[in-house]
């Protein structure tokens, strides 16, 4: 999403696909690119996992599914429970729902579709995944609602995508991790990682929350307090990724691409908060969609290259 510019113009959303297709009404709506924020992480989880229990390509598709389907839901019950608001708002007045492009009842039939697909992926792959899946679901879905309340909705947001990492090894392993505090840590640095980008994504707006008594943390201590918690957040995830690798490295279960893994989210994090400020945010889309984009990407890709060559 872009930043309005420094004329004072109105912040439109980007990553949108182009057509006017049903496939691209419904990619759209939930924002099909997003998806590689957070999937990457959850084939970390895979590849983590791969050490204590072997990964086959079925294992891998109902993964992709069921990460999919749920990510589906989240933003799909977010459009629905938000609808109102965001026909008040000129940056997102143009989405589906508040625009008539799509009707409240396909969302809401779209949604519940995404989360049978989840619930029915989910027992494909194992009896814990299956039994947990109704707990994810609530959770991805009550995010929606925390900006209503409470300033940290973020850090809500963050959970439910630390639920992928975790996710993922589950799937493969039926188990939890050995040492136990090994999922928590990765899903916590996932945790950061997403509510301090979310913080940044809720600069373009500040006024319009403070208008409306929505809840966010730029809304409720002003843009330069919320984008210092943005980069405390962003080097904890620092921190909880190079634990979760030194962990797997003592084992034998890491080694150095893994590191190069640590050290190049460390800098793109870096970079990225160099494209934002107080004083200019035209540069958010990069910030927000690219960086972060690309920071999972490079991550999962150089631990798998760690596992292949190991």
């Amino acid at each position: 999403m872009t930043a309005a510019g420094a004329a004072g113009g109105v912040a439109r959303e980007g990553q949108v696909l182009r057509g006017t297709s049903r496939l691209v009404r419904y990619a759209n709506f939930v924002r099909l690119p997003h998806t590689v924020f957070a999937l990457p992480f959850a084939l970390v989880g895979v590849v983590i996992a791969s050490y204590s229990a072997p990964v086959t390509w079925r294992v891998v598709g109902w993964v992709v599914l069921a990460f999919t389907a749920a990510r589906f839901v989240a933003m799909g019950f977010n459009r629905i429970v938000d609808r109102h608001i965001d026909a008040a708002n000129p940056r997102t007045a143009i989405r589906e729902l508040p625009s008539g492009v799509m009707s409240v009842r396909e969302a809401w039939l779209a949604v519940v579709f995404a989360a049978v697909v989840f619930v029915f992926a989910a027992w494909r792959l194992n009896p814990l995944c299956g039994l947990l899946a109704p707990v994810a679901l609530a959770w991805v879905c009550f995010y929606s609602v925390t900006k209503r309340f409470t300033r940290w909705s973020h850090l809500v947001l963050g959970i439910g995508m630390g639920i992928a990492p975790a996710g993922g090894y589950l799937a493969v392993t039926g188990a939890w991790s050995d040492p136990a505090w090994l999922l928590p840590a990765l899903a916590a640095a996932v945790m950061t990682w997403g509510g301090g980008f979310d913080v940044l994504y809720a600069l373009q707006d500040v006024a319009f929350d403070r208008e409306r008594g929505l809840h966010s943390l730029p809304a409720s201590v002003g843009v330069p307090r919320a984008i210092q918690l943005s980069r405390a957040m962003h080097g904890a995830t620092v921190m909880l990724l190079a634990i979760v690798v030194g962990a797997l490295a003592g084992t034998g279960r890491a080694g150095a691409l893994s590191w190069v893994g640590v050290g190049v989210a460390a800098a793109l994090l870096a970079y990225e908060h160099t494209l934002v400020s107080a004083e200019d945010q035209s540069r958010l889309d990069a910030a927000f969609f690219t960086m972060n984009g690309v920071i999972s990407i490079v991550f999962c890709t150089l631990l798998v290259a760690d596992r292949a060559f190991a």
